[in-house]
């Protein structure tokens, strides 16, 4: 207790020199408990709310076919049962203005859960009844804009007419069915089977949502014992199963991996406050030498000191992660209180003690991490510093002790990092890269003073003067580089990332790429379809390939669910994909592994599978893979793999068979249309004239499915902006800090210089240039660190294309000499106003 006592007694005279590092630990706590609260508020709403956004308490999806009336009994047997439909299809206004539309089709129990808020509020019987050969239907408000329409006007969908009799304001459940590409349009099944959509093969989503009785609505192994029973009751089914506690677990995945980002950015923003702690603790040990050495002199032990200035910067640290975990755990309240009613995910403010808890071990550790240095070094401070002024500092390194300590809590932190990341590879590469990054800032920094040390002697004193500053003993060169550095390369990271995903989903499309997908083809269509299209577009380019829905359900003789794919392979387990088959190598696939088969082959059903996919589930050739299509099991055993360019935009799929695999099976066909001659305002007559012909078949404008796309990555990005802008202010505050820290040695070299007779301008032309050149090498190394993290993170984990911004680079090197110049002459200033003789005086 005597170290705490002596601590708290010295603190009694204030927090001189310790604000940044108070401002650096708190930024860093706020930023991780920030988003730990709101990501654990949001996880907690979906949980509560699971029945709501589910539509019951299990729901059992199947793709193309509904529940045969087996299946159906059986479901009905175990609760109340509700189905719904949900499929695209292309709405036709009276004027002839088209829209593609999400349809869905539900019936007469739904919603079992929560409430459909319309506008004007009917009855569902009066909302869907038929009235004058026109069904009812409500639709969403963007579809009323879109088509210039209103309340009572009639649109065509397939063969059926409808009468919007509403507008759909919320829908209990639509998070579950996920991002939709078209607005709502709602109707009864009874009107989805007179559109005549339901075509064998049709690409249609069909989800039964079962209701538990009473007694076992709140009982999990009820709902345990449902599912299983389902599966064994129909093995074959093929049905995607959720239940009330993963109502949308792709929703929750992209929560878990976009909490995992943030929470690094905050970690990066922790570990750029670092430096600020390093700083503000070596600053803090310089300036009380002679209470130290005093301290020494009356019988104190280093390790007596060390323990007393250990109790102090983890009393200050413990007061920045107080005031980063008050505002962090304020966040998830403060965003209900003001977009409350604007957020469209269920957001349950609470505290969350694991969350706080976790952010205040990652302040603390960063502060030992970082601290530890300067304090070991407290240990072998002489009691002569009592009588003599230290003229040059004289480097040492801590004892063993103390650097062991040090690795202690290195290792410490590195595994809370890594041990609780939802994504482990990501986080082990976060963490070599922060190593590699301080690693090599401190090389640059040695690099930049080598070099001017090096420099022939200029006969320009302000340069002169400028360039010994940079190496001179007590250099402020380290601490500016590594606390701008860090910052600059974080900053450049997430400006090149978001540059590239802007040009990716809101620029100009790829070259070649299609400007129209056609889905829903009937088979014994796809040949005059085809040649419709190159009938009206003969300049253009037609693809069109079959294509079914499937599960993967085992592989390699593994069930699905215990395969454990890698987390880039994961997503292809997660539902029904695409499937189709072809004789011949699909275009943008390349052959990697095997041989594609003949175009007469006869033989065992074969499948090519990507790459990628298949390395991450642990596949090679020959493996069978068992993928369950209508209700049967298809065995196929894979033939070779192939690259894929994802990026033409053209008709790829993960799984391709060979042609015999689903003979017999009833299906459609998609289809792209590429014009040679791109020209937006040819799209409405394309668009018409298909649904003219074929009035079963959807169109998709690519162009519109990217603007949608966009949309949603604008938002992503605005939430990473905003994170790595608290990395950001850390970098301004430690620079600051350090141009603080070295304030006393300024104000010396200022009041000597004067007296030699150096004038107010040539000083501060002489700094500036100091600040400028120092500024200038960290810039271009955050430039170049920040771009290649950027292009790695682009095209290896997004697998996008990568162009560099130019224009962000540039405007981040100006503004990083702009405040470097700017806060170390602020600094300077006030060095310069000091008057010489109360200064030598104490000299």
């Amino acid at each position: 207790m005597l170290p705490l006592r002596y601590a708290l007694r010295e603190l009694r005279g204030g927090l001189r020199g310790f604000y940044v590092f108070i401002a650096c630990i708190a930024l860093g706590v706020f930023a991780i408990a920030g988003v730990g609260s709101v990501a654990a508020s949001l996880s907690e709403g979906l949980a509560r709310e699971g029945r709501t956004l589910l539509g019951g308490d299990a729901a059992f999806v199947l793709f193309h076919r509904e529940l045969t009336p087996a299946e159906f009994g059986f479901l009905r047997s175990r609760g109340e049962v509700s189905a719904a439909a949900t499929l695209r299809a292309m709405a036709k206004a009276a004027d002839g203005k088209l829209a593609l539309v999400e349809m869905k089709a539900v019936d007469g129990v739904y919603p079992m859960f929560g409430a459909l808020t319309l506008k004007p509020d009917l009855p569902m019987p009066e909302l869907f009844a038929e009235r004058d050969g026109a069904f009812g239907a409500a639709a969403d408000p963007t579809l009323l804009a879109r088509l210039d329409l209103k309340i009572g006007d009639n649109v065509t969908l397939g063969d059926a007419t409808f009468q919007i009799r509403s507008a759909v304001d919320a829908e209990p459940d639509k998070l579950a069915g996920g991002v939709g590409l078209g607005p709502r349009f709602l109707i009864s099944v009874d009107a989805l089977r007179a559109t005549g959509l339901l075509q064998p093969g049709s690409l249609v989503r069909w989800s039964y949502r079962v209701k538990l009785p009473d007694e076992g609505a709140g009982n999990d192994r009820a709902l345990t014992a449902l599912i299983e029973d389902a599966r064994t009751a129909a093995p074959e089914a093929g049905w995607e199963v959720r239940s009330r506690t993963n109502a949308s677990p792709q929703l929750e995945r992209t929560i878990d991996r976009f909490t995992q980002f943030l929470t690094l950015v905050g970690l990066a923003a922790l570990l750029v406050g670092g430096v600020g702690v390093a700083n503000a603790v070596k600053s803090h040990v310089d300036r009380r030498l002679e209470v130290i050495a005093a301290l020494k002199a009356l019988g104190a032990t280093g390790r007596d000191v060390f323990a007393i200035y250990l109790a102090q910067v983890m009393l200050l640290a413990s007061l920045g992660a107080v005031i980063g975990l008050a505002a962090g755990a304020a966040l998830p309240f403060v965003i209900i209180g003001l977009f409350g009613k604007l957020l469209p995910l269920p957001v349950t403010p609470a505290l969350h003690p694991d969350e706080l808890a976790l952010s205040f071990g990652y302040g603390l550790l960063t502060a030992l991490a970082f601290g530890l240095w300067p304090l070991g070094r407290v240990h072998d401070v002489p009691v002569a510093a009592l009588f003599r002024e230290a003229v040059r500092a004289e480097w040492h390194r801590p004892r063993w002790p103390y650097l062991a300590l040090m690795a202690l809590v290195v290792a410490a932190l590195v595994a809370v990092v890594i041990g609780l990341a939802y994504d482990k590879k990501i986080a082990a590469i976060f963490v070599v890269a922060s190593v590699i990054v301080f690693a090599v800032l401190r090389g640059i920094a040695a690099g930049v003073m080598a070099l001017a040390a090096r420099l022939p002697r200029t006969r320009f004193p302000m340069l002169r003067l400028a360039i010994s500053n940079i190496y001179r003993p007590g250099a402020l060169t380290p601490s500016v580089v590594l606390s701008l550095g860090l910052g600059l390369a974080v900053l450049v990271t997430i400006t090149q990332i978001d540059g590239n995903l802007r040009r990716q989903f809101m620029a100009s499309l790829p070259d070649r790429a299609p400007s129209f997908f056609f889905i829903d083809i009937p088979s014994a269509d796809a040949q005059r379809f085809h040649d419709f299209l190159q009938q009206i577009e003969p300049q253009s380019t037609v693809e069109e390939v079959p294509m079914l829905r499937g599960r993967i359900i085992a592989a390699r003789g593994v069930r699905a669910e215990d395969l454990d794919p890698t987390t880039d392979a994961e997503w292809v387990l997660q539902s029904d994909r695409g499937l189709t088959y072809t004789s011949e190598i699909p275009k943008g696939s390349k052959i990697v592994e095997g041989e594609w088969w003949s175009a007469d082959y006869s033989g065992p059903p074969l499948v090519s599978i990507e790459k990628k996919i298949a390395d991450g589930l642990k596949l090679k050739l020959g493996d069978e893979i068992v993928v369950n299509v209508l209700g049967r099991d298809i065995h196929a055993h894979i033939g070779n793999m192939r690259s894929i360019d994802w990026q033409g935009l053209g008709i790829n799929f993960v799984l391709v068979y060979s042609p015999n695999a689903f003979k017999g099976a009833p299906h459609t066909h998609i289809a792209t249309l590429t014009e040679a001659q791109p020209d937006p305002g040819s799209d409405g007559r394309i668009i018409r004239r298909v649904a003219d012909a074929f009035p079963m078949v959807t169109s998709v404008r690519v162009r519109e499915v990217m603007e949608t796309v966009g949309a949603v990555v604008s938002n992503l990005a605005l939430a990473i902006r905003g994170a790595s802008a608290v990395t950001l202010i850390s970098a301004i505050l430690v620079l600051g800090g350090a141009l603080a820290a070295g304030h006393r040695h300024r104000v010396y070299d200022a009041v000597v210089l004067k007296t030699l007779g150096a004038t107010r301008l040539r000083l501060l032309g002489a700094y500036a240039l100091e600040y400028l050149l120092i500024g200038l090498a960290t810039a271009v190394f955050g430039v170049f660190a920040g771009s290649v993290a950027a292009y790695l993170i682009v095209t290896r984990l997004m697998t996008l294309s990568f162009v560099w911004q130019a224009g962000s680079a540039t405007i981040v090197v100006l503004a990083a000499l702009l405040v470097t110049v700017g806060l170390g002459l602020a600094g300077t200033l006030l060095a310069l106003n000091q008057k010489p003789a109360s200064v030598l005086r104490n000299l």
